[in-house]
This record gives C-alpha cells, structure tokens and sequence, in this order.
C-alpha cells in the first residue's frame, strides 16, 4: 500500500511540474504576441479615449533575415467613423496622443475624399479646431518594425 501511495506521490508531482512548464510557455508566448497589441489614446480635459485600430503592417527580424510579416486591410478611417462614437468637445482645447511604445506619429484630418491635411502637432500634443463640426483624425503610428493607423473622430460643440 505504501508504494501504491508513493507512486501516485510521484504521479501528482510530474503533473504539476508538467503543468506548470506548460503555464511558463504560455506566458512567454503572450508576451511576445506578434503583432503586437499597441494601445492608442487620445487624452482631452484629462480623459483618456481609446484609439480604434485600422491597418497595420508588422515585422519580425530574426537577426539579418526577415521571418515574418503581417499586413492588414482595413476600412478607411472616413469608413470607420461610421462605426465609432464621436467625442464631444469644446473648441480650442488641446488634445495629447499617448500611444504605447512612443513610436513617431504624423496625424491627419479625413473627409469624404480621402486623407487631408496634416495636423502640426508638438511632443504629441495639437490643438483642437475652433469651427464647430464633426473631425475624423488619422494617427499614424510608426515603430522600427511596424506601423498601425488609429482613428477617432471628434464633435466640436
């Protein structure tokens, strides 16, 4: 009997470890998720709005070689501010984009045909228009190995 209670001993301990193994590559693989999930903010008055994500396009570089890419194609941002709630704001205030990893950003106004202006903008940080009206932004995000276009879409009071 008190072997039959040490083997099932040993049994219990060789699954835990073999389970705990699995847990260690699970994590390793989320924390290195390809793509990777960048999240985009806008910040006004002190409040954080999400960013909606559209197309991005992504490597991977083993050393030298290319490995592996990812590129998506994804509805304009004027198509996407269909499907987005506005955010309500005054004008004039100041808006700061806050996206994960710091890449560099360019941001751009769209309308009905296409991309427009691009937006000045200092340390991240532009001015919101005086005119009232409804303004579909563009941020475009770019990292050494990739680049991810953010939409949001504001309603000037």
């Amino acid at each position: 009997m008190r072997n039959f209670f040490m083997g099932m001993l040993i049994f219990v301990l060789l699954l835990i470890t073999g389970c705990s193994n699995n847990t260690g590559k699970e994590n390793e693989a989320n924390a290195n998720e390809f793509p990777p999930h960048m999240k985009g903010e806008v910040i006004i008055n002190g409040i954080e709005y999400q960013l909606e994500k559209g197309n991005y396009k992504w490597k991977r570089i083993n050393g030298e070689e290319e490995e592996e890419m990812v590129e998506t194609d994804h509805a304009s941002p004027y198509r996407m501010a269909d499907s987005i709630e506005s955010i309500k704001v005054k004008s004039n205030q100041k808006a700061t984009i806050q996206i994960d990893d710091n890449p560099d950003i360019k941001i751009y106004l769209w309308n009905e045909k296409g991309r427009g202006q691009e937006i000045e903008h200092k340390n991240k940080q532009f001015y919101i228009p005086a005119s009232k009206g409804r303004y579909i932004y563009e941020v475009l995000a770019e990292w050494n190995d990739g680049t991810i276009s953010y939409t949001f879409v504001l309603d000037i009071e």
